[in-house]
């Protein structure tokens, strides 16, 4: 079991609370260091029923065994307890305020369950615009835009022993090569110590480190570069998270893959006032290789 007791709570300047009046601030932090945290965005109300959609739309018979996680990709697509969150304002007034336009897409969802001694997950970056090169898989398809990557809730808590998510500061940074100490792998999607094995690290020794400590009701944003990780989950508590994410509906992506059957579903079902965020909707097709 790793030990990270010398993990501490950064300070507060990262955090902001929801409110009109405090949008441009958030924008101005992620900006500036790559990440910022609004607090108390969701009821608690929908803080239960969010967890029960990820539930539902993840591991919906409760197969998952200790150790184990799970990840639904294209959450939204799951149904109507995802779809709340296209319905409540402050969610919505978030995400048209970072994009600059309320004239918005979903461009991508998930959710996940990290159960009981579930594992880190290895430091990267979402982003797959370093390469020029043909894409090679659906995430190389669609995360090519300077949109924010993560706006993740983490509606059972972010902390380091539950699993909780880790930036690095700064690391959104254009010309950003990698902690003291490390180099980034041959595509920059992650990183490794100088004079190891050219892999993913998974350590959390690496200089720059801020871990989040959220409530569930907050938002985590991050930059679309911005490197992250998360710890292994060391209680006997489940961690739950979801996100949906929005681009702009001008940027169009003219994907190499079929509209799955879950998509073309989605699309017909989701009620006539939300399907204002459906324009140019991709979904996504995880097997599709380039």
């Amino acid at each position: 079991m790793e030990d990270y007791s010398h993990v501490q709570q950064p300070d507060l300047r990262y955090q902001y609370q929801f409110g009109m009046d405090q949008l441009d601030q958030m924008s101005d932090c992620l900006e500036t260091h790559g990440f910022a945290i609004v607090k108390d965005v969701l009821p608690e109300q929908m803080i239960d029923s969010l967890k029960q959609a990820v539930f539902d739309g993840t591991d919906p018979d409760r197969t998952l065994n200790q150790g184990e996680s799970g990840t639904r990709h294209a959450w939204v697509e799951s149904g109507a307890g995802a779809w709340q969150l296209l319905e409540y304002h402050p969610f919505m007034t978030i995400h048209q305020h970072l994009i600059g336009t309320d004239q918005v897409t979903i461009h991508r969802s998930a959710a996940i369950i990290r159960m009981p001694e579930s594992s880190p997950v290895a430091w990267h970056t979402d982003w797959c615009g370093f390469s020029e090169e043909a894409p090679k898989n659906s995430g190389d398809v669609l995360n090519r835009g300077l949109w924010p990557s993560g706006k993740w809730f983490y509606i059972t808590g972010s902390y380091p022993i539950h699993g909780g998510l880790c930036v690095i500061e700064d690391s959104h940074l254009e010309n950003w090569s990698g902690p003291e100490g490390f180099r980034l792998t041959s595509d920059k999607r992650s990183f490794y110590p100088e004079g190891q094995e050219e892999k993913a690290y998974n350590g959390f020794d690496v200089p720059g480190i801020v871990p989040l400590f959220t409530n569930p009701g907050d938002m985590i944003i991050f930059a679309h570069r911005t490197y992250h990780g998360a710890f292994s989950n060391q209680t006997d508590q489940i961690r739950l998270s979801c996100a949906i994410g929005f681009r702009n509906r001008n940027h169009q992506i003219d994907i190499p893959w079929q509209m799955p059957e879950e998509g073309q579903r989605f699309l017909a079902e989701l009620p006539l006032h939300l399907q204002r965020y459906t324009h140019g909707y991709t979904s996504i097709d995880t097997s599709w290789r380039g």
